[in-house]
């Protein structure tokens, strides 16, 4: 009995220290997605006509963000604070790619994306990609969105997905930003765990 006892303690023991000896996993302000099975990569258009992929950015943090130039609201108010996210980490933000992704194609181009993006930071890219690669996209990374009639054809809005992912320097998607939370405090944070782990 003692011996049964004594062993079950040692095996507790082992697993205690087994689990003492697992990596720390890190605690995020916003959404922690890791291990998502969405958001595997894209292929689209920057607004200076390369073709880019989540490749290209290996060794960076990556901030995606799904709108549409035209968007009265959400869109500027993101990239706004996604400018302010840069400023606030100095130096580190040359370790941080943020992208546009536009889901109005028809009126969104490439040189109305060029205008645009880079207004809010010249390190912005605008990504674009034709009706069909909009869809396939916005479907990959679970992003709903759909056009709201206006008073003319080409005067309608979009209804989306208000929010950001996040992907680490290994281009692993890690979290995902609610639109409408601290106005960029939290990112700034989360950015700086995820450049400290390389």
């Amino acid at each position: 009995m003692y011996k049964l006892a004594w062993r079950g303690f040692g095996a507790l023991l082992l697993a205690l220290t087994l689990a003492g000896c697992g990596t720390p996993q890190p605690s995020f302000h916003n959404t922690d997605i890791t291990g998502s099975d969405c958001c595997k990569d894209f292929r689209l258009t920057d607004h200076h006509g390369r073709t880019r992929t989540l490749e290209d950015f290996r060794g960076k943090a990556v901030v995606i963000f799904f709108g549409y130039t035209q968007c009265p609201d959400v869109c500027p108010t993101t990239m706004a604070e996604l400018k302010a996210a840069m400023q606030e980490l100095g130096p580190d933000a040359q370790r941080v790619q943020v992208l546009f992704v536009t889901l109005d194609p028809e009126r969104d181009t490439r040189e109305l994306l060029a205008n645009y993006v880079p207004a809010f930071d010249p390190s912005f890219l605008g990504l674009y990609g034709d009706l069909d690669t909009t869809a396939k996209t916005a479907k990959e990374f679970r992003v709903f969105y759909q056009k709201k009639p206006g008073p003319t054809p080409s005067s309608y809005t979009l209804d989306h997905t208000a929010g950001s992912y996040v992907f680490d320097p290994q281009g692993r998607v890690r979290l995902f930003v609610r639109y409408g939370g601290d106005g960029g405090a939290n990112l700034v944070a989360d950015l700086r765990t995820l450049l400290r782990q390389g």
